[in-house]
């Protein structure tokens, strides 16, 4: 055999060994990632929004809800990356007038919602804020049962099918709960449509009109609450409504939804004003049935502490920086983690506010929460997600998807 030909068969036999062990070497390594994989505990992501108002923003050719939905799914057009979510909680404000909400915008908030592509309608879970409240003189909350139907009992206008629900709700349109595993929401919506004070209207035409920002519930659905709590000892507990609670979050206090002048008068910062419609009270949930700065939830909780876990609410258009009062979007008080998730809308609220939304995350066999803060345009800012303002809250116990 001549020393040319021994030569060749030595760089064959070379280049086998090293195809072989890089082989070897990638096998062990995708083994490895595969165990990985595997062994990472699974996550449940919750996106949750408010204060869409698409009424207000498709007047000036923005699509609040949509453009929010397809940054989610798609990504945006300016950077901000696409993100995982499970389910959705929106928290209300869905209508844009100061009026009773229309048809038309009832068909426009359906239109918007079509923009979803790899998620279902039925994967967003929605209460009733201020804004898509109607009079007491019509049917009860007919606007938001008609378009945003949490039960489907509208499904030809509303396009909502209950049976397509991957976590089924128990309950009605005003209060409702629905679980994942060892993880409870309690689902409140505001009830802005009771007589004024309360709610919208005139009882005559020697009346203002009522009602608008402060926050209402019945003592039928405060009850509710303390009866699901009692009755779930085992749980994890969000809570949910439009407002927040009294001095929880940024411009939750007394009269902190305007701005005050030298002389002592009062204009609009977070909320209009209006005489008529218990102005201290509009940045908090502030009546219960009729009664005013009644506290109902915040003594209960005062009384209870650790009773819940998270509070989510909204109404408040803010920002991560604004510290109104001297607390933040948010805060923990009593025990419960509340965070406000601020706004879809650009255009609806008189201040500076950028849309922006939040994703909290759980992990299986976790007691920690990741909050994300996500910003929507970037008129102002960047569009995505910003480190600076992730927090890691403390639940009462570790997530599981299976609750026994």
């Amino acid at each position: 055999m001549n020393s040319e030909l021994v030569s060749r068969m030595l760089r064959i036999v070379l280049s086998l060994t090293i195809l072989l062990a890089s082989s070897s070497a990638f096998s062990q390594e995708h083994s490895s990632l595969q165990v990985d994989a595997e062994a990472s505990p699974r996550q449940f992501r919750v996106w949750a929004f408010a204060d869409s108002h698409v009424g207000t923003d498709i007047s000036f050719e923005r699509e609040s809800l949509a453009e929010a939905i397809r940054q989610s799914e798609q990504g945006g057009d300016n950077g901000g990356p696409p993100f995982e979510w499970d389910i959705a909680v929106s928290l209300g404000d869905f209508a844009g007038g100061f009026g009773v909400p229309t048809d038309e915008e009832g068909q426009e908030l359906v239109r918007q919602f079509g923009a979803l592509e790899t998620h279902r309608r039925e994967d967003i879970y929605s209460l009733a804020g201020n804004h898509d409240a109607t009079t007491y003189t019509e049917p009860t909350q007919w606007w938001f049962r008609k378009w945003i139907d949490p039960l489907g009992e509208n499904t030809q206008f509303s396009g909502v099918d209950s049976g397509e629900r991957n976590y089924p709700i128990t309950g009605d349109w005003e209060k409702y709960s629905f679980r994942i595993g060892n993880l409870l929401f309690l689902m409140m919506s505001d009830r802005n449509d009771l007589p004024p004070p309360v709610g919208r209207g005139r009882i005559d035409a020697s009346q203002e009109v009522g009602g608008y920002p402060a926050g209402a519930v019945t003592s039928e659905t405060f009850s509710w609450w303390q009866d699901a709590i009692a009755d779930n000892p085992n749980a994890i507990i969000v809570s949910a409504h439009h407002h927040m609670l009294k001095e929880t979050t940024t411009g939750s206090g007394p009269w902190e939804g305007f701005t005050t002048s030298e002389d002592g008068s009062r204009r609009a910062l977070y909320h209009g004003l209006n005489p008529g419609g218990a102005p201290e009270g509009a940045s908090y949930l502030y009546f219960l049935d009729d009664k005013p700065d009644a506290m109902a939830f915040e003594g209960y909780l005062s009384d209870s502490p650790n009773a819940i876990d998270i509070w989510l609410g909204a109404h408040t258009h803010i920002s991560p920086a604004r510290e109104t009062g001297g607390r933040k979007y948010l805060e923990q008080k009593w025990g419960v983690n509340f965070i406000n998730v601020a706004a879809l809308s650009r255009y609806h609220n008189p201040l500076i506010v950028p849309p922006s939304s939040r994703l909290l995350t759980f992990t299986e066999g976790s007691d920690e929460v990741k909050v994300q803060y996500y910003l929507h345009t970037n008129d102002y800012y960047y569009q995505g997600w910003y480190k600076d303002a992730e927090v890691t809250i403390t639940i009462s116990k570790p997530f599981y998807f299976n609750d026994n």
